[in-house]
């Protein structure tokens, strides 16, 4: 099905896309796996670009694009190459942006966010705890006033986080902390946790089955006094800053999911064109024929659902429940349809050295993260009144 959102504009910008990818990303894929993260090189050449403040105003060096089609597009085209580079990009330019943008003083965004654009601030968000998983109403990582009643004096923080996609580079962790248990979900502060500060430590690059181009990381905080100056907004509010932020990251994740399975979908058609058993193309026996076309309709199926989330967004009317479906039923069709073009390789399938089998093994943490899809599930059937 031919897709309707883009005009001329985000197709040039699509085909920059591709050029930075085949140019800069792909010949360094092998490094960025055998490292377990890009490499601020890596982060510097994504800036060069302006490919990291699309939707930063230009007064703090972004391309002040104000279309989250131009994030799409860069989402789709890095996600043909892995799905880890889609995620941590993502984080990054599309996570950590907003609340920079919507929630800083002038003076936070002065300081961050010229950086954040070249890739000099490399930013990451940190919520998941080892706890509490998709709990963040009950956070255990807490902070406490240091100094007056006014929070003049600052706030000491304490706690750890983890699964922290950029958690091991990143130079500014907005980081969700308790600070007034009595309110419960109505008592998180967000805190801007910036490198070197004391007490702020991170623990090994966890060892993930899949993406492994992507720094995943624990992070520790043992009295890290944060100044008053990295507040995120307003004291006790940050649970509704996350959830209001929540529904732009989930249909980001959508956009990854589809993509991802899209493309190495198109590559197993080709394979099983080439591939021959029996004397004959294994695409043409009519259960592989038929399976083909069932994938084929799920992906654009879900690509048209997908697409009119992401014109929601644009006019600013998606809903938290349009796009928690829009997050896990992607991401169970992602998964359904990369199982099946394992199966169409065969042994070859399963070995690492094809993008078949990375892709297979990348794309599982997708039903868990960004909320898991048992959580979506329970957000769409609370909407429904049950």
């Amino acid at each position: 099905m031919q897709r309707t959102i883009f005009d001329d504009d985000h197709e040039a910008f699509r085909d920059s896309c591709r050029t930075f990818v085949d140019r800069r990303l792909r010949p360094q894929q092998e490094k960025h796996i055998a490292n377990h993260e890009f490499g601020r090189e890596m982060w510097l050449e994504l800036g060069k670009q302006d490919l990291l403040g699309l939707n930063i105003p230009a007064e703090y060096g972004g391309a002040g694009a104000d279309d989250p089609r131009f994030s799409m597009v860069l989402a789709e085209e890095l996600s043909k190459l892995a799905f880890a580079y889609s995620s941590c990009v993502g984080i990054h330019a599309d996570c950590v942006a907003p609340y920079l943008v919507d929630l800083c003083t002038e003076e936070q965004k002065q300081r961050w966010l010229p950086k954040f654009c070249t890739g000099e601030l490399l930013t990451a968000i940190a919520m998941t705890e080892p706890s509490g998983g998709s709990d963040l109403a009950n956070l255990k990582t807490a902070a406490v006033r240091d100094g007056g009643s006014d929070g003049e004096g600052g706030w000491i923080l304490n706690g750890s986080k983890t699964f922290i996609t950029n958690g091991y580079s990143a130079d500014l962790v907005v980081v969700a902390a308790r600070t007034s248990p009595e309110k419960k979900a109505r008592g998180i502060t967000l805190f801007a946790v910036e490198t070197g500060m004391p007490g702020f430590e991170r623990g090994r690059k966890l060892d993930k089955i899949g993406q492994p181009e992507s720094d995943t990381a624990e992070l520790f905080f043992a009295d890290v006094r944060v100044p008053a100056a990295n507040v995120i907004g307003e004291v006790d509010q940050g649970f509704i800053y996350l959830m209001e932020r929540l529904v732009a990251e989930r249909i980001g994740a959508a956009v990854s999911n589809i993509a991802h399975a899209r493309q190495i979908l198109d590559e197993t058609i080709a394979y099983v064109k080439e591939r021959q058993a029996f004397g004959q193309p294994i695409g043409s026996f009519q259960a592989n024929k038929h399976k083909l076309a069932e994938l084929v309709t799920q992906c654009e199926v879900t690509q048209a659902f997908v697409d009119a989330c992401v014109m929601q967004q644009v006019d600013k009317s998606l809903s938290a429940v349009d796009a928690a479906k829009a997050k896990w039923w992607s991401a169970e069709v992602q998964n359904s349809v990369l199982d099946a073009c394992v199966q169409l390789w065969g042994g070859y399938g399963y070995m690492n050295e094809y993008r078949v089998a990375r892709a297979w093994t990348d794309a599982r943490v997708t039903r868990i993260w960004a909320g898991s899809n048992e959580i979506m599930k329970e957000l769409i059937g609370r909407d429904l009144g049950l």
